[in-house]
């Protein structure tokens, strides 16, 4: 499958598309080709686009309703719809993930956050109190949801346009204009989505994307703009880090969700079949570059060993390949570069000491594959909990697999981190999956599934996992300043 973008990805900025002097090649990992050229901004686009972005607040766009900024999404949405298969070829062509991961799962979902997020704004309510007052007339207050003003948004490779439309709907469904930076890995969809929003009429300045990188780059000028209201970010949580540091003087709205070192959970009494195929699902999906997946496997001991041989079976059944391949599993990570981050801790696992039970190596196709930014999907045995490889994110198609014995000492082996993003649990005992659940310091925990949430629900981490709640109302909280308005009757 071919991607539909064109040979060179331009800015967008105040309704128009615009080129610059530098440029940056966008690589496909499955076989280190040249998909296309993209445009880097430098930082007088951005501020262009900021600029745009503030004007925008005071046109049409902030004399809009409610109803009328979401029946706008609403077309952008059916813009992603009528241009599906592109999307699809370009979140392909950029990820090398399988197509029908990119079909059900990435590009549905980017029309799932437009329209969800366009109900969920404009069937909000807000409060109202009557109070009393010594003359006896009383008072009325009520709130009112106003825009933030200019959001900055950066988003991340691993699934491009889920996690920036994540973002960009509740933004605009909320009255603010954005400037957003997807990741250098992969711009292709973001521009497309760019251009659903020219078509679909949203006015100028109101979505403004800007290409480039973190530091001396896009990324650094966006969060450095005086003109920005608020960051969101998700990305790992040194960058997050970075971030906050670059607005703490403006004293700037910040929403991150960021790194991970999710724990699995797999009690004695588990449905045995269902939670080695969560296991399966929640290591291995997108080759394990989500912010959700397992890299930590916790198992009862009575059935540690059975386990294991079970997954061991599983990880050497998949199908690793090109993305159109019939059947395929998995395919190659993002880029050389964090290829070889991710076999670096292939290595040092070695060096501390683990039982490599699958994998831990390259496969070799024999074709142009070679090229590409394959890993195996590996699994390991015998670390300690104070292991790097048990403690730092990897985010990749890995994890260890440990024993424990009870219930206490596996609730505080999970907390034990300084992650706390999400957690499975794989067990038929109710009382034990609400008991577990709510000890368990995380901000979202699956009890006999994985990656499953209605998008009305809260979203974040805590510790070194992010500040802030995302999703359904939360996000509108987010996206919104909330001003009380008191009258005296």
């Amino acid at each position: 499958m071919k991607p539909a973008s064109p040979a060179l990805l331009r800015n967008y900025v105040d309704g128009e598309f615009a080129g610059s002097a530098a440029t940056f090649d966008n690589i496909n990992p499955v076989d280190g080709s040249l998909i296309n050229r993209v445009c880097e901004a430098d930082r007088a686009t951005v501020e262009a686009a900021v600029a745009a972005a503030r004007r925008a607040l005071q046109g049409p766009w902030g004399a809009m309703s409610v109803q009328q900024r979401a029946a706008m999404l609403h077309k952008v949405a059916d813009g992603i719809a009528a241009r599906f298969d592109e999307f699809v070829a370009a979140e392909v062509a950029d990820t090398g993930r399988p197509v029908e991961q990119a079909r059900q799962l990435d590009i549905a979902r980017g029309i799932a956050n437009f329209r969800t997020f366009a109900d969920l704004a404009a069937g909000a309510n807000t409060d109202a109190f009557e109070m009393a007052t010594a003359d006896g007339a009383g008072a009325l207050n009520y709130t009112v949801r106003k825009p933030l003003g200019v959001v900055g948004i950066i988003a991340p490779w691993n699934l491009p346009l889920l996690l920036l439309t994540w973002k960009v709907a509740p933004a605009l469904a909320c009255g603010n204009a954005v400037v957003a930076k997807p990741s250098e890995e992969s711009p292709s969809t973001a521009t497309l989505l760019a251009e659903v929003m020219h078509g679909a009429g949203v006015p100028r300045g109101v979505f403004n994307l800007v290409h480039g990188f973190g530091a001396d780059s896009a990324g650094q000028f966006l969060t450095q703009s005086a003109g920005i209201d608020a960051i969101t970010f998700t990305g790992e949580s040194r960058t997050g880090s970075t971030i906050m540091k670059a607005v703490a003087d403006g004293v700037k709205e910040v929403s991150f969700e960021l790194g991970g070192k999710n724990a699995a959970v797999v009690f004695a009494d588990a449905d045995f079949d269902a939670a080695v195929a969560g296991v399966m699902r929640s290591s291995f999906t997108n080759s394990g570059q989500v912010c959700l997946c397992s890299e930590r496997v916790y198992v009862q001991r009575p059935i540690f060993e059975r386990f294991v041989a079970a997954i061991k079976a599983r990880v050497d059944a998949l199908k690793i390949g090109y993305p159109g391949d019939e059947g395929v599993d998995m395919g190659p990570l993002i880029s050389h570069g964090h290829r070889d981050k991710v076999l670096g801790y292939y290595r040092l696992a070695l060096q501390e000491g683990a039982t490599v039970v699958a994998g831990g190596g390259v496969p070799h196709f024999g074709d142009a594959r070679d090229r590409g930014a394959y890993v195996q999907p590996t699994v390991w045995t015998g670390l300690p909990d104070s292991a790097r490889c048990v403690t730092e994110e990897i985010f990749g198609p890995v994890c260890h697999i440990a024993p424990f014995d009870t219930e206490e000492e596996v609730v505080q082996r999970v907390n034990a981190s300084d992650y706390g993003l999400a957690c499975a649990l794989w067990t038929t005992s109710l009382s034990r999956a609400h008991r577990a659940a709510r000890r368990i310091h995380v901000g979202l925990v699956w009890v006999n599934t994985w990656y499953l949430r209605d998008l009305r629900t809260p979203f974040g981490g805590v510790k070194l996992s992010g500040l802030g709640r995302e999703g359904g109302r939360y996000s509108l909280d987010f996206y919104s300043d909330v001003a009380n308005i008191c009258i005296k009757l």
